[in-house]
């Protein structure tokens, strides 16, 4: 083990001689021009600046002699990008189309400009002092920052200095400056994106030690950073994951509802809770076994990565039958192998555990027992992680959970090894721990099993790891009032950052000796608006609807329902973050950038383009405060319009929170489904929002099989396309298909189109200039074919539209 021994000792003593020395100001010796940008030579190394679009820009200072590691945040090729250059003798200017950057060569700073504004400034390049690397960046007055990952802050980050450790933090609730998911980046409400391409533990200081200036620390890692600039927030989180990497559509059932909790100790209490969900016609697509399958008990298992026999005694049968069902099996599995597992002496001659300084496999003792961790890092332990999955998927598991992942612990004397640099200490790649396990899962689905769309939820990650189709949670949430409170910024400021998955444990996980079920059937109404339907907790409350009262099951069935009939909604939001990047919840000042109250809610949001929604997080309520954008709004469930640009007071009953739809929406709905596999999309409801203060919208239905990979690359896709426009007296609907061939596409689409806030009954209706008739009776309606009807009660007219062809035309006549 001596050579083991002494590279560790070389790197310390590298390490030592690079951070501890004083910083040194960084001077331009010569530059030279590359199609992406520019190599800076200096007097101590090299600066490469690289365009990957006319709005990114990646700035990497590299030191002689120093070994980097790769970038985590760097996800594709560079486009091809016009640049210009000018140069004197105190600087050189570079400039796309959408950015320019005027570099002062002595010392050397670099400052960001976007329309002749500045966005900020590179202070003084790259810092190395005190053991540590890092960079300066200016701040302006008044500038709003988010970011820096999962806190519980508000939604303006800025004046706090926060670390940037990846830790758990059970129990949170209504404060917390630490938690699982640590994100090295801020968005300024300058319309810019700073992000630093390192995984190591350090620290972000958002104005909080020198009010006009933004520290990043770093004890390690690669000194690089992004720059994204451009005119919105969705621009900006479009150009950052062109470079990053998008996120991958996932299965259609990731959207379903999920029966989970920690945990179900046996085959027959899996089977027992599948079979509720069908006795009671609850909807079901999955189910999330914790850490019971691979042992009896919490301590002394961890590691197996095999089914306990004896409580299961044939899963291969169990998930074959789930499946037959419609209901996809998710394992919880974890990086620590215990030294009393069955997998420890088999992990060790692999080379699958990570070192301590005497090169031996580092074992250290933490709640579930004494353990070893995977170096996710090193290929050979990779390659025999990435087999214990194969094998389980091989016997038809749906998806993989990845918990403690943070690494929940660490020990600083923890070694990993990363290719083409050695070995490496824990504090230099903790935060890329997670990333690494997501992209080496991603990696073998695509390898070995090509014709499924992975299911990869795990709990922390670093910037890039979207890519990977990470589906995140906000971790071990308080089961309270105040850990329902945090649940909305914590989701907005991760999708920011291209984590549309994120999403809480519905009811909440830990603590609650008494089940509440007024706070239970708030959390599960706000889950019906978020990317994961999960209910998930600790066994002694259970978190399943189907074993409580029935009064909390009658309250939630039409919630649940009404997660399922949004089904083609909300698929069509899946593929709209897949393309995009747009996340699926949005914060409010997506719709008005430049109103500050809304850059600082963190209780409303948008699902989507058409719903507003905002949780009712207290007890006893009977109305809750709505922060309402300009423009016109109907409540969902009563129609009512609404006047925005103001803070309205919405009542409530244990029924209802405040979900309100934006005037010219679209919404496509299907009837309700006991699985989504049942989805046909032959006949769906379309609901449009009318109103005379929209002249024009439009709106793209994404529909696929819901299971191929790549289908969109593939063209195995179709998209329908909805447009309206208002004109006097007249309204006109244009309706038109366009994408290829799939498994079971229909080949006509039965729509009920449902026109919301009519003007009263029209006079004439017609479809491709054909008379549409409007009867008086809904039975009628229901029985015939091109027909209208008109609910006068709740202002409504219903018509059945039958698309075949590939375009058609409504006309209304009022």
């Amino acid at each position: 083990m001596q050579p083991v021994i002494m590279r560790i000792a070389g790197l310390l003593l590298l390490l030592g001689l690079l951070f501890n020395s004083s910083q040194a100001v960084e001077h331009y010796q010569s530059h030279r021009q590359t199609a992406q940008g520019l190599i800076l030579t200096t007097d101590q190394g090299e600066v490469s600046i690289a365009f990957y679009n006319a709005h990114s820009v990646a700035v990497w200072y590299q030191r002689s002699a120093v070994l980097q590691q790769d970038s985590l945040l760097i996800g594709t090729a560079p486009q091809p990008v016009a640049l210009q250059l000018a140069l004197d003798e105190q600087q050189l200017t570079l400039q796309s189309d959408a950015l320019q950057l005027v570099i002062n060569k002595s010392p050397l700073s670099i400052a960001f400009y976007r329309d002749g504004e500045l966005l900020t400034r590179d202070q003084a390049g790259l810092i190395q002092a005190d053991g540590q690397l890092g960079f300066d960046f200016s701040l302006a007055e008044q500038e709003k920052l988010a970011g820096a990952g999962q806190r519980v802050l508000g939604m303006d980050r800025r004046g706090h200095k926060l670390p940037l450790y990846n830790k758990a933090h059970y129990g949170y609730s209504t404060e917390s400056s630490q938690m699982y998911f640590s994100l090295a980046g801020i968005l300024s409400d300058k319309n810019y994106l700073l992000l630093f391409d390192n995984g190591a533990t350090g620290e972000l200081d958002l104005g909080h030690s020198q009010a006009d200036q933004l520290r990043f620390r770093a004890q390690g890692g690669r000194s690089s950073y992004l720059l994204v600039a451009a005119d919105t927030t969705p621009e900006l989180i479009q150009q950052y994951l062109a470079v990053s990497g998008k996120p991958p559509l996932p299965a259609r059932w990731t959207l379903g509802n999920y029966a989970s909790r920690f945990g179900y100790r046996t085959e027959a209490e899996a089977r027992a809770v599948v079979q509720k969900f069908r006795d009671l016609k609850l909807p079901l697509d999955a189910i999330v076994i914790d850490l019971y399958w691979f042992g009896p008990d919490i301590q002394g298992h961890m590691g197996n990565l095999d089914w306990d026999r004896e409580a299961f005694p044939n899963p291969e049968q169990m998930l074959a039958d789930f499946a037959a069902d419609g209901v996809k099996t998710i394992l919880v599995t974890e990086p620590f192998i215990l030294t009393t597992s069955k997998r420890w002496d088999e992990a060790v001659a692999a080379s699958a555990i990570a070192p301590g300084p005497d090169g031996q496999p580092k074992t250290f003792d933490f709640y579930f027992g004494n353990t070893g961790l995977v170096d996710v890092f090193n290929p050979k332990a990779a390659d025999w992680f990435w087999q214990r999955y194969h094998e389980l998927l091989t016997q038809g598991v749906g998806g993989i959970w990845g918990d403690l992942g943070e690494p929940e612990v660490h020990p600083a004397d923890t070694y990993h090894y990363l290719p083409g640099i050695g070995l490496q200490p824990a504090d230099a790649v903790h935060n890329a721990y997670g990333h690494r396990w997501a992209e080496l899962v991603h990696q073998g689905y695509r390898r070995d099993f090509p014709a499924q769309r992975p299911f990869i939820m795990m709990r922390a990650g670093s910037l890039g790891s979207q890519r990977f189709g990470m589906v995140p949670w906000t971790g071990d949430v308080d089961r309270s009032w105040g850990g329902l409170k945090p649940q909305v910024e914590l989701a907005l400021q991760m999708g920011l950052f291209g984590f549309g998955w994120i999403h809480s444990d519905l009811g909440g996980f830990a603590g609650g000796e008494v089940f509440d079920p007024e706070l239970y059937i708030r959390w599960l109404q706000y889950g019906v608006f978020q990317p994961v339907y999960r209910p998930h907790a600790q066994e002694h409350i259970a978190p399943e609807p189907v074993f409580h009262s029935q009064e909390v099951i009658n309250t939630l069935r039409p919630w649940l329902e009404l997660r399922y009939r949004l089904l083609p909604y909300n698929y069509t939001l899946a593929y709209q973050h897949s393309q995009s990047g747009i996340p699926l919840m949005r914060p409010l000042f997506f719709l008005d950038e430049q109103n500050p109250a809304l850059r600082d809610e963190a209780n409303s949001y948008l699902w989507g383009d058409a719903f507003l929604v905002a949780p009712v997080t207290e007890p006893g309520v009977t109305s809750w405060p709505v922060n309402l954008p300009q423009g016109v709004w109907f409540d969902f469930f009563s129609g009512e319009r609404l006047e925005g640009g103001q803070v309205l007071q919405r009542p409530v009953t244990i029924d209802t929170i405040p979900v309100l739809v934006k005037a010219g929406s679209f919404i496509p709905m299907t009837d309700s489904l006991q699985r989504t596999a049942d989805y046909q999309g032959k006949a769906l409801t379309l609901h449009y929002y009318a109103d005379q203060s929209v002249a024009a919208s439009q709106y793209s239905l994404f529909e696929d099989d819901g299971v191929t990979p790549d289908s969109v690359a593939k063209g195995q896709y179709e998209l329908l396309h909805f447009a309206a426009r208002t004109e006097d007296n007249r309204l006109t609907l244009n309706f038109s298909r366009e994408g290829g061939e799939y498994q079971g596409k229909p080949a006509s689409r039965d729509f009920t189109l449902v026109l919301h806030n009519q003007r009263g009954k029209a006079r004439k209706i017609y479809l491709d200039g054909r008379y549409i008739p409007i009867v008086a009776q809904p039975q009628r309606f229901a029985r015939g074919e091109n027909i209208a009807w008109y609910d006068k009660a709740n202002k409504q007219l219903h018509i059945k539209l039958p698309l075949k062809a590939a375009t058609k035309q409504l006309q209304l006549h009022y």
